[in-house]
C-alpha cells in the first residue's frame, strides 16, 4: 500500500516553486535599474539585498517544509549556496561541511533544526554542521543564547506544546522527521553553546 501524500509538503513546495521566480525576476529588474545612470542609490542597495534575502529563505523554506522522497538528493554546493546567501549580512553565520551529495531528507532535517538554532541565536551567533561517517553534529555559538525549555523539550519528548504558533512550527516537525528516518536526536544546551547530534 503506498504512502499517503504529505498534502502540507506539497503545499510548501508549490508556494516556493512559484514565488522563486517573480522574486527572481524583481532581482533582474533591481539590475538593470542599478546599471542606469544614477541607478547606483542606497536604496537601490536596499531592496536589492532585500530580494536576495527573500530568494535566500524562500530556497531555505523549499528544502526545509517542501515535499522530499526517500531517493531524492541535493548537491553540497546547493545547500552551501543557499546557507551563504542567508548568513550575508545576517546575524548568524553558517559553516557546512559534508559529502558532496547528500539525501534530501537528512538535510530536511538539518535545516528545520537550524531553525529551532535561529530562535535561540535571537542576538546572532554562529552554526557548524557537520556530516561524518557516524552521522550529524550541529553546534550553535552566541554570546547569549534566548531558549525556551518547552520548545526545546519537544524535540526529545515528541509531544506538541498547548499553544505553538507559526513562528514554531518547526520544533513541532522535527520529532515526526527524526521518526521518519528512524533517527534519535540528542541535545546539550549550555550557557553559550548548543550541540545536536542525530
Amino acid at each position: 500500500m503506498q504512502d499517503k501524500p504529505d498534502l502540507a509538503a506539497l503545499i510548501a513546495s508549490r508556494i516556493c516553486h512559484d514565488l522563486i521566480s517573480p522574486i527572481g525576476a524583481i532581482g533582474n529588474g533591481v539590475e538593470l535599474l542599478a546599471m542606469e545612470p544614477g541607478g547606483a542609490r542606497p536604496e537601490m542597495a536596499l531592496i536589492s539585498e532585500s530580494v536576495a534575502n527573500a530568494n535566500a529563505r524562500i530556497r531555505f523554506f523549499r528544502v526545509c517544509f517542501g515535499q522530499a522522497g526517500s531517493d531524492q538528493r541535493i548537491a553540497r554546493s546547493e545547500v552551501v549556496a543557499i546557507l551563504g546567501d542567508l548568513g550575508r549580512g545576517g546575524r548568524i553565520s553558517y559553516a557546512w561541511t559534508s559529502p558532496g551529495d547528500l539525501p534530501r531528507r537528512e538535510v530536511r532535517l538539518a535545516f528545520l533544526l537550524l531553525q529551532c538554532l535561529e530562535s535561540a541565536l535571537a542576538y546572532g551567533g554562529r552554526i557548524n554542521v557537520t556530516r561524518s561517517e557516524t552521522g550529524w553534529s550541529v553546534l550553535a555559538e552566541a554570546p547569549r543564547l534566548k531558549v525556551d525549555p518547552a520548545l526545546w523539550e519537544v524535540l526529545t519528548e515528541p509531544r506538541a506544546p498547548a499553544e505553538i504558533g507559526a513562528n514554531q512550527v518547526h520544533f513541532a516537525l522535527v520529532p515526526e522527521e527524526l521518526a521518519r528516518q528512524g533517527r534519535r536526536l540528542v541535545t546539550e544546551i549550555g550557557e553559550t553553546t548548543i550541540r545536536l547530534t542525530f
